[in-house]
């Protein structure tokens, strides 16, 4: 079913997609202004009394905002956020969005976050922006997760980027743990670095648990991603890794046709 343009009532049930795939015919000029569509049009799936897992990043920065927006209108009440990051934790007590923890709300109804790369599976790789821990212990409490990208984020494989897969280490002995991950992936090139603040090698990225972020650059397709995060996982030292595999029940797609939608159903 064509989406001939982009709604903004966040009240409205989201209309079915009846195709994997739906575009708009609306043309969108700026990567920010596509991450915006596509924050938004996630924002119709929200509903007045749930709770909803907010992400983190420059396109999960959208859907806080609308989120906050339409609870000042009063088109949306009795809303809880579960943040996951202190960016964006801050940055929804700034708007007005209750908040709370998964310690409280052990089920989620809906969470919403950006991605680094999405795959035809729509297997996931997050954690660029440095809260790949958090976001996976929400995102895997909900019972849907929206996924929201520009279509620069689609590849081939995980990794197909060429850009980093993250995986957050404990800093104790951070460098004897990026080389057992290098060497696990050897047979694909991989390459581990040390996360820097701003690109200062001297400082390290610090998470908001205190840890340290070893990025993995691959030259070839990693395989069995299911093997390959029980190999990481197996490693004393890796705390998670940037794989989201089989946890996006929809992802939202904007480019330059307009928008798509892929629901998890329709590939099986």
């Amino acid at each position: 079913m064509a989406i001939t343009e982009p709604h903004l009532i966040g009240t409205d049930k989201p209309q079915s997609v009846e195709s994997p795939m739906a575009f708009s015919t609306i043309k969108f000029h700026s990567q920010d202004d596509l991450k915006r569509i596509a924050a938004y049009k996630a924002v119709e799936f929200v509903e007045s009394g749930m709770v909803i897992g907010l992400g983190t990043g420059s396109t999960a920065k959208h859907v806080v905002d609308r989120i906050g927006e339409l609870l000042n209108l009063g088109k949306l009440t009795n809303i809880v956020g579960i943040p996951t990051s202190k960016k964006t934790h801050e940055q929804a007590l700034a708007l007005g969005i209750p908040l709370s923890s998964i310690d409280e709300h052990h089920v989620v109804d809906l969470a919403i976050d950006g991605a680094d790369e999405v795959d035809p599976m729509l297997n996931l790789v997050k954690g660029r922006g440095g809260s790949l821990l958090r976001e996976k212990m929400i995102e895997g409490a909900c019972k849907k997760f929206i996924v929201i990208v520009d279509e620069s984020k689609l590849v081939d494989y995980i990794g197909g980027s060429g850009l980093a897969m993250p995986v957050e280490v404990v800093p104790f002995c951070w460098y004897f743990t990026a080389k057992q991950l290098e060497k696990l992936f050897e047979d694909c090139g991989c390459v581990g670095k040390l996360r820097s603040v701003d690109g200062e090698e001297c400082e390290p990225y610090v998470t908001d648990n205190g840890n340290y972020i070893v990025d993995l650059y691959f030259k070839k397709d990693i395989g069995d991603l299911k093997a390959a995060s029980d190999s990481m996982m197996r490693l004393t030292g890796v705390v998670e890794h940037g794989m989201f595999i089989d946890m996006a029940t929809t992802v939202i797609v904007a480019g330059e046709l307009g928008i798509s939608i892929e629901n998890k159903q329709e590939l099986v």
